[in-house]
């Protein structure tokens, strides 16, 4: 079979059968959901900035049927009510041990490694993917995590980058023209 076709460029026909087995996406947050940096203001206050495509995205691919999951190392308020705003159940922060808590994760939804795809940045992510046969990293991300992944996206996290993976999958899915309602 021929390499697939997508917006973001071509993706092996292997990677787009993968795809289509997913359950499940999991993702960091800094660096990918955004750009990596934290502001703090004066009074101690954070702030992160988040893209509203990368939002479309996930709101789309819940309502797809794949769920949709984030675990960071940072807890954050931002955090919190992001997610609650896309649908995203599963939210776990404050977690260094991304393993540990992957690993409950797939156990407690009956999921195994080809149903699950982890999004990561740098070095701390590196524990999802023991559990993810789908390994992802932002174009921008540390090399240890691109040596590691075996889908690099095209866009930079915090730019696109978590849309362009949810576009892709409701692609291999066959649901991308359904779930946006139009033909793309």
């Amino acid at each position: 079979m021929a390499p697939e076709v997508t917006f973001y460029g071509v993706i092996s026909d292997e990677r787009f059968e993968k795809l289509k087995a997913l359950k499940l996406l999991v993702c960091d947050i800094d660096g990918v959901f955004s750009d990596g940096r934290i502001y703090l203001g004066n009074d101690g206050e954070e702030l992160k900035a988040f893209h509203t495509r990368d939002g479309y995205g996930i709101k789309a691919l819940v309502k797809s049927g794949v769920e949709v999951a984030v675990i960071t190392g940072r807890e954050s308020a931002i955090v919190e009510r992001r997610m609650r705003t896309l649908s995203v159940k599963y939210v776990i922060q404050g977690q260094e041990d991304k393993a540990t808590a992957m690993a409950k994760l797939c156990k407690d939804l009956a999921l195994v490694p080809t149903q699950v795809a982890a999004m990561g940045d740098d070095m701390p992510d590196l524990g999802l993917y023991e559990f993810a046969d789908t390994k992802i990293a932002v174009k921008d991300a540390h090399p240890a995590i691109t040596r590691e992944a075996n889908w690099i996206t095209t866009k930079p996290g915090g730019y696109g980058a978590v849309r362009e993976v949810c576009d892709v999958i409701l692609q291999a899915h066959g649901k991308l023209n359904s779930i946006h309602g139009a033909s793309i």
